[in-house]
């Protein structure tokens, strides 16, 4: 290196702990106004990477460039030392906590290896001539840190802010745990796209609400039809949602259970029947979707109702303009239904597989149940196409794995 860095930079370090540098900043600059950096700390796993230099490094300037104007700029380190990487390393040591090893140990493992991992990544910043109180850093493992967590927990509880809910999160089975948006990754992934109908329960009702077509009453049965490239999430299905601004069309349609009437938005309606393989059609009916709120449809498989309910999340982007919706099972599926009050159920446990409880499904891994629930539906009659479709799918960071 030019000048010779690589050796001056280590006595300029030794020279700067032998001043106890930073000690005596404090104390001159005390008094002084404050400026603080809350430094959102790295994980206590690995060595450091290019991505810890550049962050630690321009954290330093911004700090040191505050020192030399005049400001008191403390700096403290610290490390995040909860959560699953480290609980992988060690796992790879130990093996599976309640398997191999107990909980206590597990723990007391992973507390020591984040110890360690500290140690190495303090060493790795001071060497950058990263100034701070590098023996008092804050570590997130920290007793009395857990400690004030449980005491700010208990104020917000004494407060009435905290109660008890369900919400889908995304979910690796292969970690076992709850992924945040940050640790997903979409990759492209083949899926059994599915057409279904749902009949509607009153057809009388539906068809009152609608605009008609003068001299077509059309024939057969009623259903709105939804699709989906999820088969395993009909199960815990609780609605069907419809925009409120779209206008939908009922189409006397021709297709291999005979003449039957079909409800999806209009922008759709040529690419529905073109998926379904249907060459004639007759359009007898327009209704927007506000109209239709609150009829009744049949879940195409379990013995119940569920209802037309209205969202702002469906769109004209693929597949009819009516949306399967199952709470637990979706972001958007669980505000909208929020709104409604529709049921949470989930019939999945954290293996991946439907519970024991579940009808039809008991036991199965949910994407195995993709084609034992396009069984179910050609049984009762309700399947109108399946076909396969290659789409982004969210991914678990780590494994790979679709979540």
């Amino acid at each position: 290196m030019r000048a010779d860095l690589a050796k001056r930079e280590p006595d300029l370090l030794r020279h700067w702990r032998e001043l106890d540098l930073y000690r005596r900043q404090r104390a001159e600059f005390a008094g002084r106004p404050k400026f603080v950096l809350h430094d959102g700390p790295p994980y206590a796993n690995g060595v450091i990477h290019i991505g810890h230099a550049v962050n630690k490094v321009l954290k330093d300037i911004i700090v040191k460039s505050r020192t030399l104007s005049g400001f008191d700029a403390p700096y403290v380190p610290g490390w995040d030392c909860h959560g699953l990487p480290i609980e992988q390393m060690v796992e790879k040591k130990l093996g599976k906590v309640g398997v191999k090893v107990g909980a206590r140990e597990f723990r007391a493992a992973c507390r020591a290896f984040a110890t360690e991992q500290v140690a190495h990544q303090s060493t790795d910043f001071q060497r950058l001539g990263v100034l701070g109180d590098w023996e008092n850093p804050y570590l997130t493992m920290d007793f009395r840190a857990e400690a004030d967590i449980v005491r700010a927990l208990a104020k917000i509880v004494a407060n009435g802010h905290l109660y008890r809910g369900s919400k889908p999160v995304y979910w690796c089975i292969d970690c076992g745990s709850a992924l945040a948006e940050a640790e997903v990754e979409y990759e492209d992934r083949d899926s059994l796209a599915i057409d279904v109908r749902f009949p509607v329960a009153n057809p009388e009702a539906l068809l009152a609400r609608l605009r008609h077509v003068e001299g077509h009453e059309g024939k057969g049965p009623l259903s709105v039809v939804i699709w989906t490239t999820t088969p395993w999430t009909l199960p815990a299905n609780q609605a069907v949602a419809l925009n409120p601004g779209f206008e939908y069309v009922l189409a006397q349609v021709e297709t291999d259970r005979g003449q039957e009437r079909l409800l999806v938005t209009e922008p759709l309606l040529k690419d529905s029947l073109a998926r379904w393989q249907v060459d004639t059609y007759q359009v007898i009916a327009y209704g927007l979707g506000a109209d239709l709120e609150g009829l009744a449809l049949r879940h195409p498989f379990h013995d119940r109702e569920v209802p037309i309910i209205l969202g702002d999340h469906v769109t004209t982007e693929a597949g009819t303009g009516a949306v399967h919706t199952a709470p637990a099972h979706g972001q958007e599926d669980y505000v909208v239904g929020s709104r409604y009050g529709l049921p949470v159920d989930n019939p999945v446990g954290p293996d991946g597989k439907f519970l024991p409880d579940t009808p039809l499904f008991a036991g199965l891994h949910v994407f195995a149940a993709n084609e034992r629930v396009i069984d179910v539906l050609k049984a009762h009659g309700m399947l109108l196409r399946v076909a396969r479709l290659t789409h982004s799918y969210p991914h678990c960071w780590r494994h790979k794995t679709p979540i």
